[in-house]
């Protein structure tokens, strides 16, 4: 990985920030994104902690914001001549349904919408870099679950848990139709299932929501190390060379729920997420 440039998001804690520090100590060049500044300032002292010559930088941006990432698409573009790796990993769960300034359900909006305009903005540059990868970060929890395109801001009958395994449905689907769309460019498209991960995830929420969260994380997460092995092992394995499209869990290829193999559905979900970034 040395004198390539990683772009992460959702980096500044948890997984993001695991990542981070695996590729930092191969020798690349990190290009983070978080939302908060104290965090962002902690993750720079820890990742030169851990590999004292690492080459670091943080951009901030609300990720569920059309316009914020707009911004952060243009400063990531200025500041990166080059973008061999994209890692979306920023998402969270939100147990009370709201909206964000352009109408979107937060979740979907973040979630999906994040990865979908994100990697839209830098797509070019990822092309002019190629070789590159993107690196999505879905989730187990996809199965199961279907997208209603009568009503993908879950206006009806909105359930938390629900709306988050749409949107890690919708990730692979993304990676689906986004690998399709880069055959012949250079640049590969895989997403992952990091584990159930002892993060900060879900502590956005309170009351029962949270409590729950709490006691699955005592009970049954894997150490942040082991999480970010896969999404590693993505963005890094000479063995992944040309491999583009599939779904991964524990550094191999496994089959996602059939749900997340519609062509169909994957092209559909595509053309509505250009409808609603206005393209």
């Amino acid at each position: 990985m040395r004198g390539k440039t990683c772009v992460i998001t959702g980096a500044t804690s948890g997984i993001g920030l695991e990542t981070a520090a695996r590729l930092g100590a191969l020798g690349a060049r990190l290009v983070l994104v978080g939302r908060n500044r104290d965090k962002g300032n902690a993750a720079i002292s820890r990742l030169r902690a851990y590999e004292p010559g690492v080459a670091v930088e943080v951009h901030y941006a609300d990720l569920s914001r059309p316009e914020e990432i707009r911004r952060l698409g243009d400063a990531l573009l200025d500041a990166a001549p080059r973008i061999d790796v994209l890692v979306n990993n920023a998402g969270a769960l939100f147990a009370n349904r709201s909206t964000t300034s352009d109408g979107l359900e937060l979740t979907f909006a973040l979630n999906h919408m994040g990865y979908f305009r994100l990697t839209a903005l830098l797509r070019d540059r990822l092309i002019a870099s190629a070789p590159a990868r993107v690196v999505n970060v879905a989730s187990e929890a996809h199965r199961g679950s279907h997208l209603d395109f009568e009503d993908l801001q879950c206006s009806r009958h909105y359930n938390g848990w629900r709306a988050y395994q749409r949107s890690k449905l919708a990730n692979i689907l993304f990676t689906r139709e986004l690998a399709r769309r880069l055959e012949g460019t250079g640049v590969t498209a895989n997403c992952l299932h990091p584990g159930f991960v002892a993060t900060n995830f879900g502590d956005n929420n309170r009351g029962i929501w949270r409590l729950g969260i709490t006691i699955g994380k005592l009970v049954a997460a894997i150490p942040v190390k082991r999480g970010a092995e896969t999404p590693v092992h993505l963005a890094s394995s000479a063995d992944l060379e040309g491999i583009s499209g599939k779904y991964f869990i524990k550094c191999r290829e496994r089959r996602p729920d059939p749900s997340a193999e519609n062509d169909g559905t994957a092209a559909r979900l595509w053309t509505e997420s250009e409808r609603l970034m206005g393209l």
